[in-house]
């Protein structure tokens, strides 16, 4: 009986089949990490790349289960604008609190400053792929926006991560309390909010003919600026 059922049957059970739930979910990461892989490769090799993303079609991943278990997400809703989303939209209303657990780096001042927050995982190849994109921000746009990474992971998971190297803000929230008040289904899931509070972007930074690119963050500060 797969694993997924079998998480599901009463302690007794369980028993009865010899389930251990840690090994089975060292085996159900490994498995995401292997999926979410293949995916990503199979995006390199497209011939069908979007040209403002540098030649990449990545694909998000669910993180409705960040402690193993998550797949390529295939669930995302059309926001009023056609465009997919693996979240609940805030386009133009007033985004959730900023619940963090810990600060990885030191807190920053978000006071008047655009505030791009990115929900990702270390486990999550386009969620890596992204980190230089947001370096990027973080060094042309930093008088203006601050940059934050959450994550739902361990401090000890997060802190492993080495390379890429992360140059912006970074916090965990193991209890993924925005994140659940966003609604994200899939990471990674980027929020651009102005200094007023209000959502002026929102999605998967890769999603082709939504690309999030530099370009498009200077016209966000330039246009919501006061």
């Amino acid at each position: 009986m797969a694993n997924a059922k079998l998480k599901r049957l009463s302690p007794t059970l369980q028993e009865h089949f010899h389930y251990n739930a840690a090994k089975a979910g060292e085996v159900e990461r490994h498995q995401t990490v292997a999926n979410a892989e293949y995916h990503l490769q199979l995006s390199r090799q497209s011939s069908s790349h979007s040209a403002d993303s540098g030649g990449r079609v990545l694909p998000p991943v669910s993180s409705a289960d960040s402690g193993g278990g998550a797949q390529s997400a295939d669930s995302g809703q059309a926001s009023g604008a056609g465009k997919k989303l693996w979240a609940k939209s805030f386009l133009n209303e007033k985004a959730p609190d900023l619940i963090v657990e810990k600060w990885l780096t030191p807190e920053p001042d978000r006071s008047g400053k655009f505030v791009l927050i990115d929900f990702w995982a270390t486990w999550c190849p386009p969620c890596r792929e992204a980190i230089p994109e947001l370096n990027d921000y973080y060094e042309k746009f930093g008088d203006k926006l601050v940059v934050i990474g959450i994550s739902d992971e361990t401090e000890y998971a997060v802190r492993k991560l080495v390379n890429p190297r992360i140059k912006y803000s970074i916090a965990i929230d193991t209890q993924a309390r925005t994140k659940k008040a966003v609604g994200v289904t899939g990471i990674p899931h980027v929020l651009i909010i102005d200094p007023e509070g209000i959502v002026r972007w929102e999605g998967f930074p890769f999603l082709k003919g939504y690309t999030l690119n530099a370009k498009v963050v200077a016209d966000i500060l330039a246009r919501h600026s006061n």
